[in-house]
């Protein structure tokens, strides 16, 4: 059974930082693409950042130039570094990996809370 397991989450004051990890058990890791979504209360989740097999990487408007996704295919992780955040960066955070063809698999999320 394939699991996507995100940690990192936390409290952080604004203009604060964190990296988000998730470990995939996909025995192919390196020929799927990663996401990361967030899900804040009262909304509908949305698009993070991607990254694709090949690493090409795709960024929401909102979080361009503040995060970078990244992936260490040997270790079958893909993170998420967050800088600058801004307490509407508040939010589930869910890793996704998506393949043509093939079926998609979510984490468990992960909490960001960015409040002083």
């Amino acid at each position: 059974q394939v699991q996507l397991v995100e940690s990192g989450g936390g409290l952080v004051q604004p203009g604060g930082s964190l990296r988000l990890s998730c470990v995939a058990s996909l025995s192919i890791f390196s020929l799927y693409g990663m996401g990361w979504y967030r899900q804040a209360p009262g909304k509908q989740r949305e698009l993070v950042a991607t990254i694709t097999s090949s690493g090409r990487t795709n960024y929401a408007d909102s979080v361009k130039g503040r995060f970078t996704i990244s992936r260490d295919n040997a270790k079958k992780t893909v993170y998420l570094q967050m800088n600058s955040l801004k307490p509407e960066d508040t939010a589930v955070y869910y890793c996704n990996a998506f393949r043509a063809g093939y079926q998609g698999y979510w984490g468990q999320g992960t909490q960001v809370t960015v409040s002083s």
